[in-house]
């Protein structure tokens, strides 16, 4: 090769600018901005969603025992985890709340266990944040989901 090719082919194959660069990096930095909010509010709602599923599938366990026993767990504020013998044999394992730290339980109350106008109420230990609970309890600053027999679910204030 000669000594002129080889000039013109290395000042043909020069690389980015320093400004070039930094343009590059602030359009990254300006979608990461516009983008990372959206990514937050996805993951409150999936958490606020596998919540819900929880406590429905804890209320199921609670009705499967009291068809099967003609009545519902006498336990008041009973935690469900490895130590609940009531409701264990009705799941197929201990529901984790995706909000809550390790070690922390749904828990649930019975009122009037063996009568017919038996209730029950189930609280996540979890926070939650309340923006995804508005379609639950409208305008409502509470952090917990809690399901009631009688009332469904609504937003419950801390423990």
């Amino acid at each position: 090769m000669r000594e002129s090719e080889r000039i013109v082919k290395t000042a043909s194959q020069r690389g980015f600018t320093l400004v070039e660069m930094m343009i590059v990096v602030a359009i990254i930095a300006i979608l990461v901005a516009v983008l990372m909010p959206n990514f937050i509010r996805a993951r409150a709602q999936a958490q606020t969603a596998s919540c819900m599923m929880n406590l429905k599938e804890i209320a199921t366990a609670l009705e499967l025992y009291q068809t099967d026993n003609d009545r519902y767990p006498t336990a008041s504020n009973q935690a469900v985890d490895g130590s609940d013998t009531d409701l264990l044999p009705y799941l197929k394992q201990v529901p984790v709340d995706p909000a809550a730290g390790t070690g922390q339980y749904y828990e649930y109350t019975v009122t009037n266990p063996t009568a017919g106008d038996a209730s029950y109420a189930i609280v996540c230990p979890g926070l939650h944040d309340a923006g995804t609970l508005q379609k639950i309890t409208p305008n409502t600053t509470n952090q917990h989901i809690k399901f009631d027999s009688n009332g469904g679910y609504s937003a419950a204030a801390s423990q």
